[in-house]
């Protein structure tokens, strides 16, 4: 695997990144560390968590996420082979993304991570309550810190993100190097139609959330009837069993079966192969899935390999 660049930001990665999410949700903290373990001995390094992982589960507060990803450098020593990403501004405790509360939440991601330094941080999601200029100063002055190294926006629209991109030229400001949008073969448009050809056209940094769309990808969910293997998942993919989704699964299966590969596998490389996309995020519940999602970093496709692909998509 080649490294790739993120943005301008001088952080390398491999072109796959780990979802954090499931930290404190579909695992524990005793299972996490095996499958943090297996994803660097793969040879990547980008993990990407939120403050907010997993707010959303009964029991949780927030922040379990960072804390066990903490936990486990601590024990692990690995500190230096991983580049650690994590965001703000969508959790309840540390909402928005004021100056004020961007100072504040990332002093917390860094005592959970057991860190100096955040390589990657996140506007979660856009703030317009507050002007660019604030939200930026805020992240230049973590940055002047030492506390973050680069920083990226999440979930924002083409016409925020090209404001935001101005600001920090007019300005002297630091740019959003990275983006986050939910990006896979069964959705697409949105992020081709207006964001692929600035963040191409600004040299940014992309890393596509949702990659597998929820596991569809995976082909796990082929009918109504299979929705019940994931309670956590099942119903986020319900919206995927139409025609064009179920033709897309039909191309998966075509293409894995010439590579001996996994539909999942084949999803990820196709993310991995779009020009402007530097790492896909996946996530995953056991050492099996990290070893299996990892070997699409090393698959190549065909050209007719993603035309097929791109026409059962599009």
């Amino acid at each position: 695997m080649k490294p790739r660049e993120l943005g301008r930001s001088g952080l390398k990665v491999q072109p796959l990144a780990f979802g954090g999410n499931v930290f404190g949700w579909s695992l524990d903290e005793a299972a996490s560390f095996p499958i943090l373990d297996a994803f660097v001995d793969a040879g990547l390094n980008l993990i990407d968590t939120a403050d907010v992982y997993p707010a959303w589960v009964p029991g949780n507060e927030g922040g379990e996420s960072e804390t066990i990803i903490g936990r486990w450098l601590a024990r692990s020593g690995r500190r230096d082979d991983v580049v650690l990403a994590t965001k703000v501004a969508k959790w309840a405790h540390r909402k928005g993304l004021s100056p004020t509360n961007i100072q504040a939440a990332a002093e917390d991601s860094l005592r959970r991570l057991g860190v100096e330094t955040i390589d990657l941080y996140f506007a979660h999601e856009d703030d317009p309550s507050i002007p660019l200029e604030d939200t930026l100063g805020a992240f230049a002055r973590l940055i002047e810190q030492g506390k973050v190294r680069a920083i990226g926006a999440s979930n924002y629209s083409a016409t925020r993100l090209a404001e935001a991109l101005d600001v920090s030229a007019k300005h002297g400001l630091p740019r959003y190097e990275v983006l986050q949008p939910e990006y896979n073969l069964v959705a697409r448009r949105d992020y081709e139609a207006s964001l692929e050809p600035l963040v191409r056209r600004e040299g940014l940094g992309v890393v596509p959330y949702y990659a597998l769309a929820s596991g569809f990808l995976s082909g796990k969910y082929r009918s109504e009837a299979d929705l019940g293997k994931s309670a956590a998942r099942g119903g986020a993919v319900k919206k995927y069993l139409h025609t064009r989704g179920l033709g897309v699964l039909a191309a998966l299966d075509e293409v894995a079966a010439r590579h001996g590969a996994t539909p999942a596998q084949i999803a990820l490389a196709w993310l991995i192969a779009r020009p402007g996309i530097t790492a896909p995020i996946a996530s995953a519940t056991s050492v099996a899935q990290v070893r299996e999602l990892a070997a699409a970093a090393r698959l190549a496709l065909s050209t007719d390999d993603v035309a097929r692909l791109d026409a059962a998509s599009a």
